[in-house]
């Protein structure tokens, strides 16, 4: 039984939140904190137990570093933004506690997946004797998990791979995000990215598209080719994989809005004067977009999020998709939550617990596909997020 920290009140932060009060054999007392503590009082209500609340600058080493020494958490859960994790990195090593997130990193001012601030962290940890582990989320973080169970249970060799986020989802909006609109925004907008032949491929945004007939009464939806992190971590530890691809659905609505938004600069991460001030467009339109977090109750549908793996299984070519079909509605009357939310909160709350369990406990800073992924696969069916397996699936072209 352990004490945990949970800094991050938004959709993701509800869902951990919820997640770990439903295991309190693990989970024996929960504190969640915020910049914002009305929003953290908020969904302690929704609760059948009884948790604390507080207020915490996750920008300010030296103020988290006394809320973890005051509280004295076994792990601290950081479902804030990305542009925190360092400080907060930072305080668990002056604090003495271990660490995971569900992101990687982001400089505010540059839209830019890396792993590297994070993995220099490595000695830091190691020598302090903590664990930090990194994207235990879905995608990054399931699919990773995937690709390591693909690994050991499916190809000798996995030699191609396609991360797959289908979000089949209605919330009845002409234009929202469905997780924070500042971080949505600045991936959708980046160049495309993709790994091949030990090098990385850049595309114009949004430029690869291709269709794939999803399962679970999904049908054929069209993707888009993207770039996100996981892609990083995954070809540096299975560097035998030939080609990694992320590819997302978007609507036709989601798309031609983002255009216009981004043609008339409202996407910009540079600030512009205005009456006197400096603002930051994206932010200005993060303001005025539907908090993620109150989709919950307006959406329906599905998503299905997966990989693709090609390669070799006893000398001859074999596939294997590998997913998970996840309900808005059923999603919402669990834990008041839409599923973008909800399949980034459960890996959370997942990945703590094999961490606090000893299943998954190792100094040092780790990605998902270098643990053990069996614990983590059985926990998924267990806790909400049931997976399909199915052999011989094409690949996208």
């Amino acid at each position: 039984m352990s004490k945990v920290l949970i800094i991050g009140a938004g959709g993701v932060g509800g869902v951990v939140t919820h997640k770990c009060a439903q295991v309190p054999e693990v989970f024996s007392e929960i504190v969640l904190a915020s910049r914002t503590q009305s929003k953290c009082d908020a969904i302690a209500a929704q609760l059948d137990r009884p948790i604390k609340t507080a207020k915490v600058d996750a920008d300010n080493v030296p103020e988290l570093v006394a809320l973890i020494e005051a509280e004295k958490p076994s792990l601290v859960i950081n479902v804030a933004l990305p542009y925190q994790d360092l400080t907060i990195m930072d305080a668990c090593l002056e604090a003495g506690v271990h660490y995971m997130d569900t992101a990687n990193y982001e400089p505010p001012n540059e839209a830019k997946f890396e792993y590297k601030w994070q993995w220099a962290y490595q000695e830091k940890f190691e020598k302090a004797g903590l664990m930090a582990l990194l994207g235990s989320g879905f995608d990054p973080g399931v699919t990773n998990v995937y690709t390591a169970y693909v690994k050991k249970h499916y190809l000798d060799e996995i030699h191609t791979l396609d991360i797959i986020d289908c979000n089949a989802g209605d919330h009845g909006y002409p234009f929202a995000t469905n997780f924070n609109p500042e971080i949505n925004i600045r991936e959708v907008t980046a160049n495309g990215r993709f790994w091949k032949d030990g090098d990385w491929v850049e595309t114009p945004p949004l430029s690869e598209c291709r269709e794939f007939d999803f399962p679970g009464g999904i049908g054929p939806k069209k993707m888009y080719l993207m770039y996100h992190e996981e892609l990083e971590s995954i070809t540096k530890h299975f560097p035998e994989i030939k080609q990694a691809r992320f590819w997302m659905t978007f609507g036709d609505s989601y798309l031609k809005h983002l255009e216009v938004l981004e043609n008339v600069g409202m996407t910009g991460i540079e600030p512009v004067e205005f009456e006197g001030h400096k603002i930051i467009p994206l932010q200005f339109l993060k303001a005025l977009l539907p908090d993620p977090a109150s989709l919950g109750p307006r959406t329906k549908g599905k998503t299905c999020i997966g990989i693709v793996a090609h390669g070799l299984k006893d000398g001859k070519k074999e596939s294997v998709y590998i997913y998970n079909i996840c309900d808005h509605e059923e999603c919402y009357r669990e834990v008041k939550s839409q599923a973008i939310s909800y399949t980034t909160g459960v890996p959370a709350m997942i990945g703590a617990k094999m961490m606090l369990q000893g299943k998954w406990m190792q100094k040092g800073v780790w990605n998902m596909e270098q643990l053990d992924p069996d614990p983590f696969m059985e926990a998924l069916n267990k806790h909400g997020l049931p997976w399909e397996v199915e052999l011989s699936r094409e690949r996208p072209e």
